[in-house]
């Protein structure tokens, strides 16, 4: 079985008075992190500083994007090197907010992914559909083209982390049915098992995520094939991030 995750993504938030929850995070966090893995992806900022304050903590740190080169001249880009030399154990693929501010595709995704794991990092690659593609009842088929294309050959289930991502839920309040969580990760689950293999597609951990707070989480959990969750803006503040842990502890 895929180890619990509770992901935070930070996006562009957050400065060093910021690192304050993270402490108190990881005084409240015992109880649970021995039933859930738990990681949080700041900033390039405070990257270093919140893995140092960690050091002694069970949480892991991770960056939110990576460049697909190793080096070189690339401005204002962080490489897969630095995130491990700052620290972070994991790094964040593909996000919506990438595809769509920074036009990443696919095939960029798959890069990044390959590089990322070639340094040693564990990945987690982002798939979701828009509002007009699920209106148009071709999530299915997005979700798919995503997978093929973004998730490279060499991953394994200690590498590889996906993250379903509606683009229209994540900071809108806005929740699919538990039954059309249910119908994409288990499709996710059916997809890797065919190309990976069994032992592989079933030990991949699949986060939901978008617009998960402390009121919906356990419904979220509960579903068959969710096995955490990547949450935004509820990760900033631990009062909020706690309980979606503890429930996915107790799911």
């Amino acid at each position: 079985m895929p180890r619990k995750l509770a992901a935070g993504n930070w996006k562009m938030n957050g400065t060093g008075e910021s690192l304050a929850e993270i402490d108190r995070l990881a005084a409240a966090l015992p109880k649970a992190e021995a039933e859930v893995a738990v990681l949080i992806c700041p900033p390039a900022t405070l990257l270093e500083r919140m893995s140092a304050r960690l050091t002694h903590s069970a949480i892991a740190t991770g960056g939110q994007d990576c460049h697909f080169d190793e080096s070189g001249a690339h401005t204002g880009d962080v490489s897969a090197a630095m995130l491990l030399d700052a620290g972070a154990t994991h790094v964040i693929l593909g996000h919506s907010e990438r595809r769509n501010d920074h036009g990443e595709t696919n095939s960029d995704v798959r890069s990044k992914a390959r590089t990322a794991i070639a340094a040693g990092l564990h990945v987690v690659i982002c798939v979701g559909e828009t509002e007009a593609e699920r209106d148009a009842a071709n999530t299915l088929d997005i979700i798919q083209g995503q997978l093929a294309g973004s998730v490279p050959d060499l991953v394994t289930g200690e590498n590889l982390v996906i993250a379903y991502e509606p683009v229209w839920a994540i900071g809108t309040g806005k929740v699919p049915s538990m039954a059309q969580i249910g119908e994409v990760h288990d499709f996710i689950r059916a997809s890797l098992e065919r190309r990976f293999g069994a032992g592989v597609g079933r030990s991949v951990p699949l986060l939901y995520g978008g617009s998960v707070k402390p009121a919906n989480a356990q419904e979220i959990f509960a579903v068959h094939n969710v096995d955490g969750a990547l949450v935004g803006g509820a990760s900033l503040k631990a009062a909020d991030f706690l309980p979606i842990v503890e429930a996915l502890a107790a799911a």
